[in-house]
């Protein structure tokens, strides 16, 4: 239960954090954070609840992530269920609490995107589905390399949420005017639920795209580097 609410917590503050500073201060008049600040805030959320919780659930908050690891063997299969019920059920409730928020303003009128992710029209810079697919496949890849080399045992102890924490900030570098970057199966669900909608139809790829990429490095690292 403890790692439960270990994810629930962590993917809570990521949803939360991340999402939030897109939806508030992303374009606020003349002191919007912009695409760097959001960037910054979603590596803000996983570093700072990585070192907060990740002694207590290892600190995935994102279901492609405990798949990624469960394909690199480090993860146990038998809790692959509950770890991803409980980072949807943190990514929804944050979610939920932006929605009160955002909707509580003086000339609120619908919520819009709320940082959904898409692709084609629904994509910030009009990329397209096959574009959307390929960035989400390759960037959630290189995303558990760096969660698995810098978690590996041989590796410095105590800078893996730092490396993390950057590794997600450069996705989103790359990836806002792609997809709105997801990487996160999770965070996904919970803001295109909010939206709905075609955000809810366009869902299935940012289940598939982040999962697949998972996978695929977490046989590759189980393969070749996770070796003397």
């Amino acid at each position: 239960m403890k790692k439960l609410l270990a994810e629930f917590f962590g993917t809570f503050w990521l949803v939360f954090g991340g999402c939030g500073s897109a939806i508030f201060a992303a374009a606020f008049p003349e002191v919007g954070i912009g695409l760097l600040g959001v960037s910054l805030a979603f590596g803000l959320t996983v570093l700072t609840m990585a070192y907060a919780v990740g002694h207590i659930s290892g600190a995935h908050f994102n279901p492609a992530v405990s798949l990624g690891l469960w394909a690199g063997g480090k993860f146990e299969g038998k809790n692959l269920v509950g770890y991803i019920i409980a980072q949807l059920i943190g990514a929804i409730t944050a979610a939920g609490v932006l929605y009160l928020i955002v909707s509580g303003k003086s000339d609120f009128v619908d919520i819009g995107g709320f940082a959904s992710n898409g692709y084609a029209e629904l994509s910030p810079g009009g990329f397209s589905m096959v574009s959307v697919l390929v960035a989400e496949f390759v960037l959630t890849l290189f995303f558990l390399f760096i969660i698995l080399g810098s978690t590996n045992a041989r590796a410095p102890k105590g800078f893996a949420p730092i490396a993390i924490g950057l590794g997600l900030t450069l996705i989103h570098l790359i990836s806002i005017p792609i997809s709105n970057t997801s990487v996160n199966p999770a965070r996904s669900t919970s803001q295109a639920l909010f939206a709905g909608g075609d955000f809810t139809g366009q869902l299935w790829l940012f289940w598939l795209a982040p999962i697949a990429g998972a996978i695929v490095a977490g046989l590759i690292h189980k393969a070749f580097f996770d070796k003397e």
